[in-house]
């Protein structure tokens, strides 16, 4: 019966263990000897598994002191890093994962305080969190699970520093190549453009009768632009764009032509095809914002005349042609360059406030002059008009962007530009003046995937001086 009641006793817990040892005294017959010594061995177990539990507590509030330090100590910042720069699974925080680690560094030590409560019913056993599967084991020591917290799990992402993706309405993107890769953009260009003009020259001997010549002029010109783009990401922060462009122009001319007294208005229609001006442009960016400070790009354009310039065509000329002693004035084609070498510095930047990003672009373009220009009309001969230098061009824009979606995006802008007066062998060339060009831009952008997008922007002319109509499509491809 003893032996029965001393395994009763160590198979229940503490809080039951005087209960059951008093009901052995009480059950145990006359014959099975005197009390006493049934007590006293009882006791006897008592005081030893009460000095178990006394070090358990204590082992119990080291533990508590060392969970207090590590919250201390350890910073969500820290452990982040610790962990590879992952977040903390769904609903647990960083410093629910240090106390996850303290508890189970108490468990450890716990144990190793009482070896003897291994095998005993009695012993307390603390789990840690199944989140916590993977560190360390119930049977290191606390020193060394600290030592596992300090080393770094993983590696941590890089940062991605680029600008944010926007769809392009201007000539300079603000997101520049990734290093190492190649991009390919074959677009097309479309513009339109109107103007109207009445040349008076006569006298009048009273009003609406008009004694002299008359000159009415309306020309309506398309240009058609393909071309094809190459940009390479020398580093995270550095590209290179190379540019070429062919141009198709087409105009027509309704006019009367002048010194001849017609009153019949007469068409003259002009053309011209061939490659356009070849551009390259290195691009830089200069820092890394955020949502309080712009993203800046730096970039640097150099434009040649490898296209046909205006004094290459000929030109029906009003008084040195044979043969003609009037003429029309007017180009029998159309340039497809400028005709002068520019270099044009600026700057974009990018401002990202989600869900919105705010950009914009300042620029200076600088033509160069050139000297002993001279222009071929009708039959032949050459015109001789000195220096030419035409105006620079001062640029601003500036616009907004939204992302509806992980693949399509939203742009509105406006574009202003100021153009000063052309000169001719030092002087100001007569009628020519400072032109102001604005153009209200939206634009489109659709990604199918990582390595295809299509960009379509649509640009209005707001002055008279703007081309009517501007469309731009382009489709940069990722090697």
């Amino acid at each position: 019966m003893k032996k029965r009641s001393m395994q009763g006793i160590r198979n229940a817990g503490c809080s039951t263990l005087l209960l059951l040892g008093g009901l052995a005294q009480a059950q145990t017959p006359p014959d099975a000897g005197p009390p006493a010594a049934g007590l006293e061995a009882l006791q006897k177990e008592l005081a030893e598994q009460a000095t178990q539990l006394d070090a358990m507590k204590r082992a119990l509030a080291e533990q508590e002191a060392l969970i207090r330090e590590l919250r201390n100590v350890i910073g969500t910042e820290v452990l982040a890093n610790k962990r590879g720069g992952q977040r903390a699974g769904p609903g647990v925080s960083p410093s629910d994962n240090a106390t996850n680690a303290a508890t189970a560094a108490a468990a450890a030590s716990a144990t190793q305080s009482a070896p003897n409560a291994v095998n005993n019913p009695q012993q307390i056993i603390l789990q840690p969190p199944q989140d916590m599967a993977q560190g360390p084991q119930a049977g290191e020591s606390a020193d060394r699970q600290t030592v596992a917290l300090e080393e770094p799990v993983g590696r941590p992402p890089e940062e991605d520093r680029r600008p944010p993706e926007i769809a392009p309405i201007i000539d300079q993107p603000g997101v520049l190549t990734a290093q190492g890769k190649l991009v390919i953009e074959p677009g097309f260009q479309y513009g339109y453009s109107s103007n109207n003009r009445v040349a008076l020259v006569g006298y009048t001997v009273i009003p609406a009768i008009l004694i002299g010549l008359v000159d009415v002029r309306e020309v309506k010109t398309s240009t058609y632009i393909p071309s094809v783009a190459f940009r390479y990401g020398l580093t995270k922060r550095l590209e290179i764009e190379a540019k070429v462009p062919y141009v198709h122009s087409s105009g027509q001319t309704v006019s009367r032509e002048v010194f001849t007294g017609t009153a019949v208005d007469r068409v003259f229609n002009a053309s011209g095809s061939g490659i356009g001006d070849v551009e390259a442009t290195v691009r830089y960016q200069l820092n890394y914002g955020n949502e309080k400070i712009p993203y800046f790009v730096g970039w640097l354009r150099y434009k040649s005349n490898t296209g046909t310039d205006p004094f290459e065509v000929v030109t029906d000329c009003v008084t040195r042609c044979v043969g003609n002693a009037t003429g029309t004035g007017l180009p029998l084609g159309l340039p497809t360059g400028t005709g002068f070498q520019a270099i044009q510095p600026g700057i974009t930047w990018l401002l990202p406030t989600d869900p919105a990003v705010f950009f914009g672009t300042f620029s200076y373009l600088h033509n160069f002059a050139r000297d002993n220009v001279s222009r071929t009309v009708l039959n032949g001969e050459k015109e001789n008009l000195g220096k030419i230098a035409p105006g620079d061009i001062f640029e601003f824009s500036f616009g907004m962007g939204l992302s509806l979606n992980e693949k399509a995006s939203f742009s509105i802008g406006y574009d202003q530009a100021i153009i000063w007066p052309t000169k001719q062998n030092g002087q100001t060339v007569p009628g020519s003046v400072r032109v102001t060009q604005g153009t209200l831009l939206v634009g489109y952008s659709y990604r199918f995937n990582n390595r295809y997008t299509v960009n379509l922007s649509v640009g209005a002319g707001l002055t008279r001086d703007t081309p009517d109509l501007q469309v731009n499509l382009r489709l940069p491809i990722t090697f």
